[in-house]
């Protein structure tokens, strides 16, 4: 929905005005209906959860990564240990739930949301996937 709402204020800004969709979200005047209303509503919700997102994942550093044909994917943490994490706000951003990568330090390994990943020794700083 958030994405949604840019796009429209993107052409707001961008292009001249030269009429009006009447429906759903504006009527006869041009005036927002109380479906744009809660459309916009949700977008600034939307807003708040990926700027808090954002917040949550700066506090843990994310892992290195990179990928070739030839090996495959590996990650890697300069200081700490690659974990995969849960994104607590994504289910409300998306309705999935997602991981990322971040790297702990060995006194935060105990932590039970923590994965580590299959194959990966529990105290590498690198792993292939």
């Amino acid at each position: 929905v958030k994405s949604i709402v840019d796009w429209r204020d993107f052409y707001f800004r961008t292009y001249t005005f030269v009429g009006k969709l009447v429906g759903r979200y504006y009527d006869s005047e041009g005036n927002p209906t109380k479906y744009l209303k809660g459309v916009e509503a949700k977008a600034a919700r939307g807003a708040q959860l990926m700027e808090k997102q954002k917040n949550e994942e700066a506090k843990l550093p994310s892992c290195n990564s990179r990928w070739s044909q030839v090996e495959g994917s590996e990650v890697w943490c300069d200081d700490g240990y690659p974990r995969l994490v849960q994104r607590p706000t994504e289910i409300a951003l998306t309705g999935k739930m997602s991981k990322r990568c971040a790297c702990f330090k060995e006194e935060d390994l105990g932590q039970s949301d923590l994965e580590v990943y299959e194959g990966c020794d529990y105290f590498a700083k690198t792993c292939r996937l």
